[in-house]
């Protein structure tokens, strides 16, 4: 982080010290209100997370460029191996499949991923700063968007040469599911790090079902490979948070139904990850 954007991170966070924890105190704790809060103080949690994305590419020549160059040699590595394993008829439409899903998946999973330490990595900011703990929540959602938008836009450009519908499919079809992600990447996060503030196996857990997870979802073989195990799939919760999203990018497609029911889901996601962070925002520090 250079000394510029250092010294107005710290100028933002003592001005929202002041100030948004007064706000906070003045409409209570419900979920209402930490909406509120969220809306109010988001452009000190973007700038933050902004700082820290900045920070990742310090004093290299390509920035932020190698999050997308580090995904298009991975689909170029994965899609040479495994298009010779599987023994794929179109390399070219294989690399664009690998290559949407895995972008999609290293994504959600990076969230997921680092949950159960976030409020441990803060400790010493929800200890001596007074800030409600959705702060830190926040600032690490803004930070995955970040990563995972110049990723998929940066991959979809460079796979744009196999499939030039990706870019439209991208905005026409792509969108609704892709907000749908971006707040599923939010709630179960945060329940996730709740939870691992009082559980600490969960550090050790989540990597592990992680891994599973990408095994048993049709990410680097399609679901029809599956054969009779296709149902694996459709009961894998993770891969229906993002399967359909690629299917709409590279296909075109508009699942009304399954967009209808993703934003259910997350309404009721988003509810409940905030009431149990309203219950345990007072005894956070104890757990940490």
């Amino acid at each position: 982080m250079t000394p510029q954007s250092s010294a107005s991170g710290q100028a933002s966070m003592r001005a929202l010290d002041q100030n948004s924890h007064r706000l906070w105190q003045l409409q209570g704790r419900s979920v209402l209100s930490q909406i509120r809060f969220a809306w109010h103080t988001r452009r000190v949690w973007w700038f933050t997370a902004t700082a820290r994305t900045k920070a990742r590419f310090v004093r290299t020549k390509l920035g932020s460029f190698w999050l997308g160059l580090t995904n298009l040699f991975s689909v170029a590595m994965l899609a040479t191996v495994y298009g010779t394993v599987f023994k794929v008829g179109d390399i070219q439409q294989y690399s664009v499949y690998i290559g949407v899903g895995l972008v999609l998946w290293n994504s959600m999973s990076a969230a997921l991923g680092s949950a159960p330490i976030l409020f441990e990595y803060s400790r010493e900011n929800i200890n001596n700063i007074n800030l409600p703990p959705i702060f830190y929540a926040l600032e690490e959602w803004a930070f995955q968007l970040q990563t995972f938008g110049q990723s998929l836009l940066m991959v979809c450009l460079g796979l744009s040469i196999f499939e030039p519908r990706l870019i439209p499919n991208l905005l026409f079809f792509g969108l609704p599911g892709l907000l749908n992600l971006m707040v599923f990447m939010f709630w179960l996060p945060l329940v996730i790090c709740l939870l691992g503030a009082r559980y600490k196996d969960l550090y050790q857990l989540v990597p592990i079902i992680l891994q599973l997870v990408f095994l048993l979802s049709p990410i680097l073989y399609t679901r029809q490979s599956l054969g009779a195990y296709g149902w694996i799939a459709s009961f894998n919760p993770l891969y229906m948070a993002f399967g359909p999203v690629r299917d709409s990018i590279i296909g075109g497609t508009f699942h009304w139904l399954y967009n209808l029911l993703y934003l259910l889901v997350n309404f009721i996601g988003m509810y409940l990850s905030l009431r149990l962070l309203r219950r345990d925002a007072k005894i956070l520090p104890f757990l940490l």
